[in-house]
């Protein structure tokens, strides 16, 4: 077939369900030491993922008293990573509303070099509340606004990539000439929101710039998307609404005149898996059973900008009415739309609720066999609701062994993924062109500001 199903692995703690480190599957593994994720890393290049993914929070959440986080800073992270591996990508999470341009650009900058090309930056705007306290603000920048400053950051960032020619670094002690400085320009950069001058202080990195991701799934998020994004990474609990999600991206791209399939759409999947169906949901029964309400509290708090549920019978069925409307929320809107969406549909109680999120935040969740978890990636990807998956393995690294000993062998029997790499960078695993220069060359990607 024509397409290529992506695969890449969403590393969380020591798995996505909040209560994985009290399975007797889950790892001991200190979440600082960096051998743990070199083999979470190791497993899913052995497996011929596209990348492993790091999301990051700016802030310590309260569930830390009753789930494994505090793991470490995600670029300090893929620097290492980068050493300890060959040919899988390493995508990390920095926020536009927290991070100086300059500094930001410079980061991948260098680990784009450091991993000779395997770098991808997942783009966010920081939605979480208690993050601007973090940072000297006295308060939580509004959603609009963050997407606004968002659209501004990225020209800057871009531009920063694009100071430097290809060939500018000239480097022939013959002559005495290092750079050739007409082949350097400066960013001169003055908007609403970020004044920035100089060039970038390091050459123009091997992918040209990492690809860049995302991950917000509002009006003003997918408008950022098709701007911008070359990989998305969503949550849909249901395979109709991630078509719609994909159909309305690839539209909006194509209308800012970029190819669509140049965008890659990869909703998260949680995926259970054993030898039968039972066994494989017997997991989720085993894991759910071990959650503390506290935790699952707190996460649902957090969707919906602190909101407290406290108040709420955890055994009876919710309401609609018990949860804030997603429109008044500026944390991120998407996901607390999905919630309202999912509470107004099954009306689950409120510990079953708490159960669903407890491993997928949101993400679809499945159970089965190897064959049953590989109908699922086919349908998905066949009906076009997605390009390829975020694995996020209840329990890590167990899980993910699973589904790379088990499930791609059965992918790469259908035809549907590769059974070795056939490219160097991250951009040639996802088969994305490499940007060209606005400076030095036409732009590879629109740069308007788009009103948000």
């Amino acid at each position: 077939m024509s397409r290529t199903l992506h695969l890449n692995v969403f590393i969380h703690g020591r798995g996505h369900h909040e209560a994985a480190w009290r399975h007797p599957r889950g790892t001991s593994a200190s979440l600082t030491d960096i051998g743990y994720y070199e083999q979470i890393a190791r497993i899913a290049e052995r497996g011929k993922f596209d990348s492993v993914f790091f999301a990051d929070h700016l802030t310590l959440g309260k569930d830390v008293a009753h789930s494994a986080r505090g793991g470490l800073e995600p670029l300090t992270t893929l620097a290492a990573l980068a050493q300890r591996t060959e040919h899988i990508g390493l995508i990390a999470t920095a926020s536009s509303t927290y991070t100086e341009p300059y500094n930001l650009a410079r980061q991948f900058a260098s680990l784009d070099h450091i991993s000779n090309g395997r770098v991808g930056w997942n783009i966010v705007t920081s939605w979480l509340k208690g993050a601007a306290a973090n940072y000297g603000d006295t308060g939580q920048i509004d959603h609009d606004e963050r997407y606004r400053r968002a659209f501004e950051y990225l020209d800057v960032v871009t531009k920063l990539w694009d100071s430097w020619a290809d060939d500018a670094r000239v480097d022939d002690p013959d002559s005495g000439v290092y750079v050739d400085f007409d082949r350097v320009r400066p960013t001169a950069h003055h908007g609403t929101y970020y004044h920035v001058e100089g060039a970038l202080n390091i050459p123009r990195s091997p992918q040209g710039y990492p690809v860049l991701v995302q991950a917000g799934s509002s009006d003003a998020g997918r408008q950022f998307a098709a701007t911008y994004a070359e990989a998305v990474f969503t949550a849909h609990l249901e395979q109709a609404t991630a078509v719609e999600f994909r159909t309305d991206l690839r539209r909006r791209a194509a209308a800012l005149g970029r190819d669509p399939e140049q965008l890659a759409v990869l909703p998260g999947l949680s995926p259970a898996i054993g030898s039968t169906e039972a066994e494989a949901k017997r997991l989720w029964t085993e894991l759910n059973e071990l959650t503390v309400p506290e935790v699952g509290l707190a996460h649902l708090s957090a969707r919906f900008a602190g909101a407290d549920f406290s108040h709420l019978p955890l055994d009876e069925r919710l309401s609609p009415d018990d949860l804030p409307d997603p429109a008044t929320v500026q944390g991120a809107q998407s996901r607390a739309e999905l919630i309202h969406g999912l509470v107004r549909r099954e009306r689950p109680t409120l510990r079953a609720l708490l159960h669903t999120l407890a491993g997928g935040r949101g993400h679809y969740i499945t159970a089965g066999t190897p064959e049953q978890i590989a109908d699922v990636v086919e349908e998905w990807f066949r009906n076009r609701a997605a390009d390829g998956f975020n694995i996020m393995p209840p329990i890590l690294p167990a899980v993910l062994e699973d589904f790379v000993d088990q499930v791609v062998p059965e992918l790469q029997r259908r035809g549907l993924f590769r059974r070795e790499y056939t490219a160097d960078t991250l951009r040639g695993h996802y088969g994305l062109s490499r940007p060209e220069n606005r400076f030095f060359g036409e732009p590879g990607l629109p740069r308007e500001q788009t009103a948000v």
